[in-house]
């Protein structure tokens, strides 16, 4: 068997903006990590990833409660949290699982920096709303003392903007192969990784988020997976998604979901990442991807659901 890789989608961790409790994200872990188990136990490498934007806007949402008591907490330093602590939710999950099936199986969290281009375009544009909705005069404040960059969102208040580079190299990568080799589950690439910049001879943290889809394509390739899955809200990839001629797209090769891609099928705020990131990984020499939602992540992979590209 070859090496799969996972990007965990945030659904697995958050299915409503009622139950957001640690309790809550590890008990809606679990429908995810069934699957997971069975895929390990018929011979699969599993390598994961997973995003984690509402929980580093829980930590900046603290930051900023704590604000006249504690300094702020950097963007870069809110993602090594997140990765640390989701990390530590799929490892007991998963070993937990594991145990009850009496199959020895090491599970370990690699926190990952991602290295990014300080002249990546994406810096002259910050696009990526994080963080909490501040006033009009707390917003003026933080982009005076912090050089923030903060627009009103649609009258709901003001909001931070960070750039979202595209990934170039994982800092970490040998690091996972090792661990790959040795037939642990890592987790990996938590959030698109920790963005880093190269200066001076080393890494330096730097405030941009990664998009999880793009650094989970980057990294399936330097593992030399043979398939990327990648979970998300729906079962499958639709063209005209949301329209009463929404078409389901079950077997589609690389070229033909490209076209589409190219002609806005996919917007941007939803399946334009995943569809993206899936092009570049077969483009760089996977040889599929596979979308659908955690309840079909065993059935897609044998064929019965969701939607395959093939390259």
């Amino acid at each position: 068997m070859g090496i799969t890789v996972i990007a965990i989608g945030g659904n697995s961790l958050i299915r409503s903006k009622e139950k957001v409790s640690f309790a809550d994200q590890v008990a809606n872990l679990k429908t995810t990590c069934l699957s997971i188990v069975q895929l390990v136990a018929s011979g699969e490498k599993v390598v994961l990833t997973h995003g984690n934007g509402p929980q580093v806007g829980f930590v900046l949402m603290r930051s900023y409660f704590a604000r006249n008591h504690l300094p702020e907490i950097p963007l870069d330093a809110a993602n090594a949290q997140t990765q640390a602590e989701i990390g530590y939710m799929i490892q007991q999950v998963l070993d937990n699982l594991f145990r009850q099936k009496n199959m020895t199986r090491g599970v370990v969290t690699v926190v990952t920096q991602v290295v990014v281009d300080r002249d990546d375009p994406a810096f002259l544009n910050p696009t990526k709303p994080v963080g909490p909705f501040y006033t009009r005069q707390e917003a003026v404040k933080l982009q005076r003392d912090l050089d923030w960059t903060i627009k009103e969102d649609a009258g709901r208040g003001f909001r931070r903007l960070v750039p979202s580079p595209r990934p170039k190299s994982i800092v970490e990568i040998e690091e996972i192969k090792r661990l790959v080799e040795m037939e642990a589950v890592v987790i990996a690439c938590g959030g698109g990784g920790i963005p880093v910049v190269e200066e001076d001879g080393g890494l330096t943290g730097i405030a941009a988020v990664i998009d999880k889809d793009l650094a989970s394509a980057l990294l399936a390739n330097l593992l030399g997976a043979e398939r990327l899955v990648i979970s998300t809200a729906v079962d499958r990839v639709y063209l005209n998604y949301g329209r009463p001629d929404a078409r389901p797209l079950d077997r589609v090769s690389a070229a033909e979901i490209k076209a589409c891609y190219e002609q806005g099928h996919f917007p941007e705020g939803s399946m334009g990442p995943k569809v993206l990131a899936a092009i570049e990984f077969l483009s760089r020499g996977g040889k599929e991807v596979i979308i659908t939602d955690p309840e079909h992540l065993v059935m897609a992979i044998q064929g019965k659901a969701g939607t395959r590209i093939l390259s």
